[in-house]
């Protein structure tokens, strides 16, 4: 815990925020599912889509490359790229115009993807994010990204919940797949299609709402949410910035220290709120006593190590009783 801050208004947190990718999820996606359209069969979908996205470093760009490489699919290099952050991207592959990404995005470029909707639908109710592709204004087919969820996570969500914290899974994937992963976990309360710029707007909305709100987050993306959130937890196995920029680290993938830290932090805030209530007890009467001449010195002596004993027994009594 880095900020004395959050000992304090930990026990007012309302509502918690998750991130999806890699704080829900384990972060590791890879490709579930490849469905081919027209006369374009699964291998061609995938070595297109990986001749795209070879030169993005985004964890799904990494997933349909390395299905390709484990299929033992040759993928080409492209000759030019741009990504779309939050969207897709778009290349040219052996002299043809390639999009990747969103069904949306392909949509956007005139690309007739609505042929294709109860397929998407189908691996979206799985809790898939689907990935378009689309070559020189046609669409080849979709491919279905799945990333198992946490092991513990249904349980602190659980925990949480119990607690009378309201938890909510904010996260750029469609809503049908976002819903399908929350309600997995047992969050009910779903932010879905935000973009990465969007998300820091989004803590800022539930706060206006009047509640105190962390935010759990492990990417570079999720920097500015943590920082605008009242208390911002990352993930240790996250991005740097997304360390730097929050308040308490979990120091393992084990998302339930996140229920662990906020109970440490309520005791440790009501332990320094009693042990300020007996120092003051000690001292408000014991030194004015002292400066008059009412208590000899000695006796004053040893009623400051009185004090300064109870304040340490206080401090250690909790840990000595649970051993």
């Amino acid at each position: 815990m880095r900020s004395g801050e959050a000992f304090q208004i930990m026990g007012e947190i309302g509502i918690v925020v998750f991130d999806k990718t890699g704080t829900l999820t384990r972060g590791e996606p890879a490709v579930q599912s490849v469905v081919a359209l027209g006369a374009s069969d699964e291998a061609e979908v995938l070595a297109t889509a990986a001749a795209a996205e070879s030169a993005s470093e985004h964890p799904v760009a990494r997933a349909i490359v390395d299905a390709a490489e484990r299929r033992g699919i040759d993928v080409a290099l492209a000759a030019s790229f741009q990504s779309h952050t939050g969207r897709g991207v778009e290349a040219t592959v052996d002299g043809a115009y390639v999009l990747v990404g969103k069904p949306g995005f392909l949509a956007e470029q005139d690309i007739d993807v609505a042929a294709a909707m109860s397929r998407q639908q189908k691996l979206e109710g799985r809790g898939m994010t689907v990935v378009a592709v689309g070559r020189d204004g046609s669409l080849l087919g979709l491919v279905g990204i799945g990333d198992e969820v946490e092991p513990d996570a249904a349980k602190t969500i659980r925990r949480l919940k119990d607690a009378g914290i309201t938890t909510v899974m904010m996260t750029g994937d469609n809503r049908r797949t976002a819903e399908a992963v929350a309600a997995e976990v047992g969050i009910a309360r779903v932010l879905a299609e935000v973009l990465p710029a969007d998300k820091a707007s989004e803590v800022r909305r539930l706060q206006q709402e009047g509640q105190r709100v962390a935010m759990v987050g492990d990417g570079i993306n999720d920097a500015p949410a943590l920082t605008q959130a009242d208390v911002g937890f990352a993930i240790g196995a996250g991005t740097d910035i997304a360390i730097e920029c929050a308040d308490v680290v979990i120091m393992s993938d084990r998302l339930g220290a996140l229920a662990d830290a906020r109970e440490i932090g309520i005791r440790s805030y009501a332990k320094t709120k009693q042990n300020l209530t007996l120092a003051f007890a000690f001292n408000g009467v014991g030194v004015p006593a002292a400066a008059t001449g009412l208590v000899h010195p000695i006796w004053a002596m040893a009623a400051m190590v009185a004090s300064v004993t109870t304040v340490l027994t206080n401090s250690f009594a909790r840990g000595l009783l649970r051993r």
